[in-house]
């Protein structure tokens, strides 16, 4: 399982975060994005209430439960039909839950140090934030240059022009968030993603 969602997110290339308190926004932008062909995204728990947003399109597309810091929250996410969790920060209780649930784990990390031992944790994708803080592409070249086994994601407000950089710069899977649907229609999403998906794909 954990396998075949990861080969999924490297195929797709790009992985949308979806964060928003308002759980009608959330579910409405979630599925403008799965209508323009996306089949994984996070939705990041920001309120309890967004747990009902979870449950309605993990229907339709693999929903990664983003944002989870404590055991409560990974379990009322997975409860709710979550196939992925991913964090902020790299925490050995949450690789404890992952394998007692058998659910991919996406761990978050910053430095060079941290990646390493989110990787010998087993962790099967690691997530480098805030990577515009960090220095873009150029980070993630620099990180895999001495480490080309480490299967990354990178995001931390990333354009969407960016993307095809970070592929070639060795992202497995890049994370977008708000570039994909801030102040765009639910119609302009599921665009924008029909043209990033042919982009990518081309």
């Amino acid at each position: 399982m954990t396998e075949n969602l990861i080969k999924l997110l490297a195929e797709e290339k790009v992985f949308p975060i979806v964060r928003n308190r308002d759980p009608k926004i959330a579910l409405d932008i979630a599925n403008a994005l799965i209508e323009g062909g996306i089949k994984a995204l996070e939705i990041n728990v920001e309120t309890p209430s967004i747990y009902k947003v979870i449950e309605e399109v993990s229907k339709s597309a693999y929903v990664c439960a983003g944002g989870v810091i404590t055991s409560m929250q990974a379990d009322a996410a997975i409860l709710s039909g979550a196939k992925i969790l991913s964090s902020p920060v790299f925490s050995m209780n949450l690789v404890k839950i992952s394998k007692d649930k058998q659910i991919p784990y996406i761990a978050g990390t910053s430095t060079a140090n941290e990646a390493y031992n989110a990787w010998k944790a087993r962790i099967p994708l690691i997530k480098i934030y805030p990577i515009t803080a960090m220095g873009g592409a150029m980070y993630v070249e620099d990180l895999l240059r001495p480490m080309p086994f480490l299967n990354i994601m990178p995001l931390g407000n990333v354009k969407i022009d960016e993307i095809k950089s970070y592929i070639n710069a060795g992202a497995s899977v890049v994370g977008v968030g708000r570039d994909f649907y801030e102040n765009y229609s639910l119609n302009e999403i599921t665009k924008r993603v029909k043209k990033v998906l042919k982009e990518l794909k081309g």
